[in-house]
């Protein structure tokens, strides 16, 4: 076990594959209810994961998901997981305006709330969509009634990232708003941010790397690290998007059939709980 006395974040943005943001330009949303959905058997299987490992951990859910499959929300919150919001219909927070912004997040969050049968106080910003354009959102948030965000990644990318953010939890917004923001993990090396939060880094870079550097954050910054992924990132049999191009077909695809592996040795390796129980009660 590495730092053990160090509890990380394990959270999962609950999405389908055909939701994923690189594949927005290849298939149309009124397309999303005549594909084959197979988030609820990912997610079954990712909490029977969680189960046998005994871990708690954060599910950032899509409202939409949540409208159509409202037995797994319950049976997320039912096992002692989190439930949080990741909006309504995975539009980047970046593309919509301040009111449509309002109107996502409010009807995820309503949506979770009347499913879950419990208060939802978290929220993540599809693709990490805030950023320097839009930091009126964390107030938008703090008025719906969210209590944090974990919103920015802060590196550099071509879809997303706010390098000069700070690395770990901060108070963001108006005066008054409270509003925390958890930002994804990342290791300073040579004056840079490295992506180390999971994702499609995690199932590209070698398990050993990943490790080390969540283990780098726990002992060398004394800090509870992020680690996130996806319910289709361990499906291997999930129909393939025709006509994508190689960067997003490389990114989507890489590794898949090695990620409930790795998966199983990062669960071993550290120890694992929900953001809000890490992070609400701190004082930051």
């Amino acid at each position: 076990m590495l730092a053990p006395q160090i509890t990380n974040a394990l959270t999962i943005d609950v999405e389908d594959y055909f939701q994923v943001s690189a594949f927005a330009p290849y298939i149309r949303r009124d397309e999303w209810d005549a594909r084959e959905c197979r988030v609820e058997r990912n997610v079954h299987r990712i909490l029977d994961l969680l189960a046998e490992r005994q871990v708690h951990a954060t599910f950032f859910t899509l409202g939409w998901i949540a409208e159509r499959y409202p037995q797994l929300v319950k049976r997320i919150v039912a096992e002692g997981h989190e439930l949080a919001s990741h909006g309504y219909g995975h539009e980047r927070a970046s593309d919509l305006s301040e009111a449509a912004f309002v109107a996502d997040i409010t009807r995820a969050k309503g949506l979770l709330e009347d499913i879950g049968g419990h208060a939802v106080r978290g929220y993540r910003a599809p693709s990490f969509s805030i950023g320097t354009g839009n930091l009126w959102a964390f107030d938008a948030l703090a008025r719906a009634g969210h209590a944090y965000s974990s919103s920015i990644y802060p590196i550099k990318h071509d879809h997303y990232g706010m390098p000069d953010s700070p690395r770990f939890a901060y108070r963001v917004g108006s005066v008054g708003t409270g509003l925390l923001e958890v930002p994804v993990t990342t290791l300073r090396l040579m004056n840079r941010n490295l992506p180390s939060s999971g994702g499609g880094y995690f199932r590209l870079l070698p398990y050993a790397l990943s490790r080390w550097m969540i283990g780098t954050v726990n002992r060398e910054d004394r800090q509870s690290a992020i680690f996130y992924f996806h319910p289709w990132e361990i499906d291997a049999d999930q129909p393939r998007v025709a006509g994508i191009d190689a960067r997003t077909r490389f990114r989507h695809y890489v590794n898949i059939p090695r990620m409930e592996g790795r998966l199983r040795q990062l669960l071993a390796d550290f120890r694992w709980g929900r953001m809000d129980q890490i992070f609400l009660d701190r004082a930051v």
